[in-house]
């Protein structure tokens, strides 16, 4: 039930996210989701993509500092309450919630959410049992 999710390490000046999404483009690989923490000095872009061995070998051939992280999706009832019901799980079972980012759907009466968490398969087994839908990555690179 983990996704995998692309970080690249990209220095904090413009045009940097341009050459990532030209490299990318240039490949063939479409971006599911993305979510670009920064400093100062550097920044941190995630993404969720259809290829992730192609993005990674594609992005390291042009010289970009790249790794691979497991993330969850997970499906979030879109209403008022329904990232809380979530979070308060969580929180109860003391499992933290590293970053996390929203995942854009075309349709559905449910919104996508990619969590890092700093107990990855304990989290998965909370959702699971308390009838939430954890999303395979397989799934996740098509939608």
């Amino acid at each position: 039930m983990r996704v995998k999710q692309i970080s690249v390490f990209l220095e904090n000046k413009a045009g940097r996210l341009s050459e990532v999404t030209a490299i990318l483009a240039e490949a063939g690989i479409n971006i599911r989701a993305l979510s670009v923490a920064d400093t100062s000095d550097f920044g941190v872009l995630r993404l969720i993509v259809n290829d992730n061995q192609k993005a990674l070998e594609a992005l390291k051939n042009n010289g970009f500092s790249v790794g691979i992280t497991d993330v969850v999706a997970v499906e979030v009832t879109d209403k008022p309450g329904g990232l809380h019901l979530i979070l308060d799980l969580l929180h109860k079972a003391q499992i933290n919630v590293e970053y996390m980012y929203a995942f854009v759907q075309q349709s559905g009466n449910n919104a996508v959410m990619i969590f890092r968490f700093d107990h990855i398969d304990e989290a998965i087994r909370l959702l699971e049992e308390n009838g939430l839908t954890v999303i395979n990555g397989s799934k996740v690179y098509t939608l």
